[in-house]
């Protein structure tokens, strides 16, 4: 058998998204600054950096414009300003569009940019390798190692060539230590490893219970006379019923390119709810369907988002290392906005570091990074938005209207936080107790099933590697699921993982099929029992998003 080799940094970073390449950044910026040496390396599971990114998305550029202030000189992504905001109320047949003096600052994107946030990654990418940081796409952290006292040592990588039994194929290679004086996890929502952390520090005590949405995304390439590059839409309402969290993003790129998405709160109540469904029966809309008619569908993708704002923030900093990004929940939900605080929230967690390592600490708590959160420009933009998710659980009129006072009239003043403590697992009602919901059968032109989108996600797994969908009880999906919820799993799911079949002798069963996941992490966060536990699977695999 191989020998597990470990190799040693100054700083060890899980996850080379926005947050955790700005991270490495800043850290090389410092260590350049004040002529020192510091040992940086970034980890990351998808095939390629960027490979796993994939947000709306509008872009501010404040906190890159800290990072990196030659930004434009340099040649960041960022080439489409937004020039125009529609906020638009659908019901089935009509849109509604809110006055711009109506809208609250929240939903203005002056000075923003629209970009395709992969290439951001990779951009960023090549300024922290121009730093000399190390960076490992296909690697997998799979484990978190402890020191004896409980603090974090660093991680281990994930085993490579390992079959569906367990046994090693010709091609094993056993994963690697790598051991730092602080660990910084940037994994982005639902992060396995996060998870981890914060159940065993106990992070998320006294705090508001975190929420979550899935977003489901499409890139078309639209007909040029529909094309209106630096057009921001966002819509509230149908297809989604009033009790229900969530919108639609529609913004144009240039060369005739189009994103469209729906993000979709997973404390929805009904388990007969298809969020993959929904957004298909959104692009009908008249609002909607002209603009994507005659165009092509080039890119599918999904993936869960940390909305729960400021109350639910976790502590995240713990003995050895910190939680930056989605990872920890810094996206501000009320601007549809995160990458903005992925990047500042790593730059803090840098400085901290920077700070601890040059006083000779490690594997201690960064108290540090707490206190410039606390005194940053993005604590200050979170607290005005700390009521916006805990509002719309009210229901969609309560929401809209109360954040129409909170941040229009009161500009983010409220006097009071509103106290939010059921998961969304917990949401779900009984079938028996909710309507189905009959959704037409896809046109192949503009509404898709699901197995065509996830081929459009370039998504491979391998067959003979083992189940990284685990199940705690293999029992509870029929027994439970099934039988209560009329198998919820098979609707919330955007790629057709799990359906349920019969076997031989005709009992219901649960099928995984595994190789179709996105990464999404939706059913770690909705199995009704918490029965689904993500793991990571070998480094590489997943979807391969082009820019997404």
């Amino acid at each position: 058998m191989s020998e597990r080799e470990s190799m040693e940094y100054d700083v060890v970073i899980v996850g080379a998204g926005p947050g955790g390449l700005s991270t490495a950044i800043r850290l090389k910026q410092l260590a350049n600054q004040h002529n020192k040496e510091l040992s940086v390396c970034v980890l990351e599971k998808g095939a390629e950096v960027g490979a796993h990114i994939l947000s709306g998305a509008v872009m501010d550029p404040k906190a890159l414009s800290e990072l990196i202030p030659d930004w434009k000189e340099r040649g960041a992504p960022l080439k489409v300003a937004v020039n125009q905001d529609q906020f638009l109320f659908l019901n089935e047949s009509k849109a509604h569009a809110t006055p711009l003096w109506l809208l609250p600052d929240c939903f203005k994107n002056e000075d923003n940019y629209i970009v395709r946030l992969g290439e951001v990654t990779q951009w960023l990418a090549e300024q922290a390798e121009a730093l000399e940081v190390d960076i490992f796409p296909g690697f997998a952290a799979a484990h978190i190692l402890y020191n004896d006292d409980g603090s974090v040592r660093g991680i281990q990588t994930g085993d490579m060539g390992v079959a569906k039994d367990g046994s090693h194929k010709p091609d094993y290679q056993p994963g690697m230590n790598l051991l730092a004086k602080y660990t910084i996890f940037a994994e982005g929502s639902r992060g396995h490893l996060g998870r981890e952390l914060i159940e065993k520090y106990q992070l998320d005590a006294g705090k508001n219970s975190q929420s979550y949405a899935i977003g489901i995304k499409e890139m078309w390439e639209v007909d040029p006379s529909q094309s209106q590059p630096g057009l921001v839409m966002h819509t509230s309402g149908w297809p989604l019923d009033s009790d229900t969290y969530g919108g639609s993003f529609l913004y144009h790129l240039d060369n005739n390119m189009v994103v469209v998405g729906l993000v979709v709160g997973l404390d929805y109540s009904n388990p007969w709810l298809s969020p993959f469904e929904e957004f298909q029966r959104y692009k009908t809309h008249p609002a909607i369907k002209p603009i994507l008619t005659g165009g092509k569908r080039i890119a599918y993708g999904a993936r869960s988002l940390t909305a729960g704002g400021l109350l639910a923030l976790p502590k995240f900093v713990f003995p050895g290392g910190a939680l930056v990004g989605c990872e920890a929940g810094f996206l501000n939900a009320s601007r549809i906005k995160g990458s903005h605080a992925a990047i500042k929230s790593g730059m803090l967690a840098a400085e901290a570091a920077f700070e601890a390592i040059e006083a000779g600490r490690q594997y201690d708590e960064l108290n540090a990074y707490t206190h410039k959160f606390e005194r940053s420009w993005l604590y200050e933009e979170l607290n005005k938005a700390r009521n916006f998710k805990q509002w719309f659980k009210k229901g969609r009129t309560v929401g809209t209207l109360m954040t129409g006072v909170e941040q229009w009239l009161l500009k983010g003043k409220m006097p009071w936080s509103l106290a939010q403590h059921k998961p969304d697992h917990t949401a779900l009602q009984p079938a028996a107790l909710c309507a189905p919901i009959d959704y037409p059968k896809p046109d192949g032109v503009l509404t898709f099933d699901r197995l065509s989108s996830v081929y459009l996600s370039n998504t491979n797994h391998e067959e003979d590697e083992p189940a990284h969908l685990t199940l705690k009880d293999p029992s509870v999906p029929v027994r439970v699921n099934l039988e209560k919820y009329a198998g919820p799993e098979s609707r919330y799911c955007p790629a057709g993982v799990y359906e349920f079949i019969k076997d031989e002798s005709g009992a219901d069963q649960l099928q995984i099929n595994a190789q179709n996941c996105v990464h999404c992490k939706t059913c770690d966060i909705k199995d009704p029992q918490q029965n689904i536990v993500w793991v990571p699977p070998q480094g590489g695999e997943g979807p391969v998003y082009n820019g997404m």
